[in-house]
């Protein structure tokens, strides 16, 4: 592994951020002082560099797959510079000793922020529809700004990291993969993500194709959380139609129902609308009927009348006997088997639209 690793990083050291010494990553972060946090990956310390600049620093466990988090890490972020992708300032590799250096972000994860009834955190929903915006727009970078098509594979609200004025940057590219920006189709050996923000394609092949549409599917679940300032699942949710949030908020905007939230005003339920309905465009079961980054923004930014509704979102094929229980994620309510019932419209996404 540590072969594999070496030689990647000689090989692509043209563009490589600086690279340091273990020792001096524990001067930077006072002998590992101040933890930010933890997760499969290893632990987040806090750290500041000679210039004064403050960095959060990734100190990685002993990888399992000869590396490839950690490429996959340096190789996707190191090449990237956008406003709305975390930025990697260095990295560390001494053999087990694995480490990578970025921009702290002050104000941590969203998911913190749209999960919270705390009002030092609460965000209003111009800030919320403002980080929306940043996201789409950092992945949509991804797909089609760089010279390699970045696809991320793991979006989700713990890996939108916001910074002093809440600028929303795309980060944690431990499951990214590189590709030619014109591959539409890619080849994994395994499903990638976390279960509730995975694509179906990644569970069922029949569906289609692995693509960039992996990841649009996962925004979308990210915008719906974003919007309904609720988790997708929610167990305990007082009426049993509203424990899988997209579909119960489906009949609620089809049967022109005021969405439930607090008082809001007209302005706030329009914004919050066109979320919604920009996420169900997205999390739609068959790639092929996702819009692709370049058009989700174009509808988010664009006015709510110009927006139709997309079918009734399905959880998973009809056709398929699912005996996995990690693969119904939670999802059989008994809003579910009215999922099936497709509303009829047209898919202006197909792959005419796509890379």
């Amino acid at each position: 592994m540590d072969k594999n690793i070496e030689e990647f990083l000689q090989a692509h050291n043209n563009f490589l951020p600086v690279r340091y010494s273990y020792s001096n990553i524990k001067k930077i972060t006072k002998n590992l002082k101040h933890k930010l946090g933890e997760g499969g990956y290893g632990s987040v310390y806090k750290g500041t560099l000679r210039s004064g600049n403050e960095v959060a620093i990734k100190i990685l466990k002993q990888s399992k797959a000869d590396g490839q988090d950690f490429i996959s890490e340096v190789a996707t972020i190191g090449r990237i510079h956008h406003v709305n992708v975390v930025q990697l300032i260095g990295f560390c590799f001494e053999g087990s000793k694995q480490a990578l250096v970025y921009d702290f972000m002050s104000n941590g994860s969203l998911d913190k922020h749209i999960f919270t009834n705390e009002g030092d955190k609460f965000l209003d929903y111009r800030k919320i529809y403002e980080i929306a915006l940043g996201v789409a727009r950092g992945i949509e970078y991804l797909h089609r700004g760089c010279d390699m098509q970045i696809l991320h594979f793991d979006i989700k609200p713990h890996n939108i990291l916001l910074d002093q004025h809440f600028t929303p940057k795309v980060s944690d590219f431990g499951l990214a993969r590189l590709y030619p920006t014109n591959h539409s189709i890619v080849s994994l050996t395994a499903a990638r993500g976390t279960l509730g923000y995975m694509a179906p394609e990644l569970f069922y092949k029949d569906i289609g194709g692995v693509s960039h549409k992996a990841d649009v599917y996962s925004f979308g679940m990210l915008l719906m959380e974003m919007a309904g300032r609720r988790k997708n699942i929610k167990a305990n949710a007082e009426c049993s139609s509203q424990i899988y949030f997209p579909l119960w908020v489906y009949d609620q905007i089809s049967e022109q129902e005021i969405i439930e939230m607090e008082e809001v005003v007209e302005e706030e339920r329009n914004v919050m609308k066109k979320m919604i309905i920009v996420a169900l465009w997205c999390i739609q079961l068959n790639p092929n009927h996702r819009p692709p980054m370049s058009k989700v923004l174009e509808m988010l930014e664009g006015h709510i009348c110009k927006l139709q509704m997309p079918p009734k979102p399905l959880i998973y094929p009809q056709d398929e006997s699912i005996n996995n229980d990690k693969a119904k994620m939670e999802l059989e309510t008994s809003s579910t088997s009215s999922s099936a019932q497709i509303v009829s419209a047209s898919f202006p996404f197909g792959d005419s639209d796509d890379v």
